[in-house]
């Protein structure tokens, strides 16, 4: 691993951040966020958002670490659905609500419904991460006590299965179809930051000779995480099974907090103890990001275009310029290859509010 171009000398770290989504890359800023989409006609739509202000949390040490830990889980899975819900629009299959939708929506609405439904995806994936990689993990070591006493071992050999059972759960799901494109899409989106870190003209050539690994990632987080919580086990030494998942629930905040200041201080400095804490992290980004192609490097580029940019907030399409227009093209596409650039290969069109909630929404 060539950590020099990770960890580049000529770049200049920024705050932007973001998150790979289904055909799609949210971008985020300081002042709005921006979701790109890759729609089955080749066009690209961005949603502009404004970028929820931060609380008197981000300047406290490890409590602003907790808050961006939940801020992140609730956001991401609201625009992850989001972006799931922008291509089943183009779904020919009429999608019927079953009587339970029905009652649902006219007894609380469709955004007390939407919203409920992401806060419970959220609860889902925290029970069922605790689960799989808190208590079932020390459970399991549990057991090794029959051979040793060993306060260092135990505590050990329970961080490496909690490892284990993460990296083989992420590979194991890297080999689904549209879970590969989410993680080709989050090589683009590090691609991307690469490239707009290095202050280069952001273009798919420009971005393409960037590696698809980036020292501020979210997969680096998870392994600080891991490393974190192996120290502070390990200081309370190998107690009952009971007490050790408590301890180690009441402990998640705390973890979260120093592994989210680890990594602030990650992405902005390049010395040797950075780069060695960060390498689990950086070859678990091996699985979860893929080398993209260029119509996703186009929409990691749509998507830091529309946070650097003074767009208004709303929905902006990105046409895809084709060289004959097909027979009974509707008037929007005629109307955007009208307006293309001919030094180009896209232009864009129709700045327009964003849509109100769906009425009707897939429950996924």
């Amino acid at each position: 691993m060539d950590l020099s171009r990770i960890f580049r000398k000529d770049a200049c770290p920024t705050k932007m951040g973001g998150q790979a989504v289904m055909e799609g890359i949210m971008m985020r800023g300081d002042k709005k966020t921006a979701l790109a989409v890759r729609l089955p006609n080749g066009n690209i739509r961005v949603d502009m958002m404004k970028t929820k202000e931060q609380g008197k949390w981000a300047k406290i040490p490890l409590v602003r670490g907790v808050a961006a830990f939940v801020d992140s889980l609730v956001s991401g899975t609201r625009i992850l659905m989001k972006s799931a819900d922008i291509l089943a629009e183009f779904d020919d299959e009429e999608y019927e609500e079953t009587k339970f939708e029905k009652w649902m929506n006219n007894k609380f609405g469709t955004d007390a419904v939407w919203n409920f439904m992401i806060y419970f995806s959220v609860v889902i994936a925290i029970l069922f991460s605790v689960g799989v990689f808190i208590i079932l993990p020390t459970g399991v070591v549990n057991l090794l006590k029959l051979f040793t006493d060993s306060i260092f071992w135990l505590n050990f050999a329970e961080g490496a299965v909690r490892i284990l059972l993460f990296v083989l759960y992420v590979w194991a799901i890297s080999f689904m179809g549209e879970v590969r494109r989410v993680f080709q899409y989050h090589g683009a989106e590090h691609k991307t930051i690469h490239c707009f870190e290095c202050g280069l003209e952001l273009t798919p050539e420009n971005c393409r000779q960037f590696p698809t690994l980036h020292p501020r990632c979210g997969t680096s987080f998870l392994m600080f995480v891991f490393i974190i919580a192996f120290i502070m086990h390990f200081i309370l030494g190998w107690p009952n099974l009971v007490f050790r998942i408590v301890s180690r629930l009441l402990l998640l905040p705390v973890i979260a907090g120093l592994s989210y200041e680890l990594l602030k201080w990650a992405g902005r400095s390049d010395n040797i103890v950075v780069k060695v804490l960060s390498l689990p992290g950086l070859y678990l980004q091996k699985i979860t990001t893929k080398e993209p192609d260029d119509r996703q490097l186009e929409v990691a580029i749509a998507a830091i275009n529309a946070v650097r940019n003074d767009d208004p907030i709303g929905e902006k399409i990105i046409s895809e310029k084709k060289e004959e227009n097909p027979a009974g093209e509707n008037q929007m596409q005629a109307a955007a290859d009208a307006h293309s650039d001919e030094s180009g290969q896209y232009s864009e069109y129709m700045v327009k509010p964003l849509k109100p909630a769906l009425k009707r929404r897939r429950f996924i």
